[in-house]
């Protein structure tokens, strides 16, 4: 399994936004390889000293930070997914996101462990 993993600074006041630009956007990613994918709403993150998802997002008083992943079989299939889907109308363009894209953490990890 291969998961792209996501942080990503939403206005509290444009959750609702977001969910719903996520759930289309869940739609193509499946449509192109994926096989789960979970958008989660932070609650009780800590500002770290060093380190911390707020920091890593520069996370605004009135934003709340999304932990985002997408499962793929393998990383073939996501470099082939993720390349289909940037490509895909359904995307829109970048300017209708509900958040900020220029803080959007992001990256791709091998499973190292999977239990259930």
């Amino acid at each position: 399994m291969y998961i792209e993993g996501l942080v990503i600074p939403v206005k509290k006041d444009r959750l609702e936004d977001y969910r719903i630009w996520a759930e289309r956007l869940a739609q193509v990613f499946l449509d192109h390889g994926a096989t789960r994918v979970v958008e989660s709403v932070g609650h009780g993150l800590e500002q770290g000293k060093l380190t911390s998802f707020p920091r890593a997002v520069m996370l605004e008083d009135d934003e709340v930070a999304v932990f985002s992943w997408m499962e793929f079989p393998d990383k073939e299939t996501r470099d082939t997914g993720m390349t289909a889907a940037f490509e895909d109308p359904r995307m829109g363009n970048t300017d209708d996101m509900p958040m900020d894209g220029k803080r959007i953490i992001f990256g791709g990890f091998e499973t190292l462990v999977d239990r259930s």
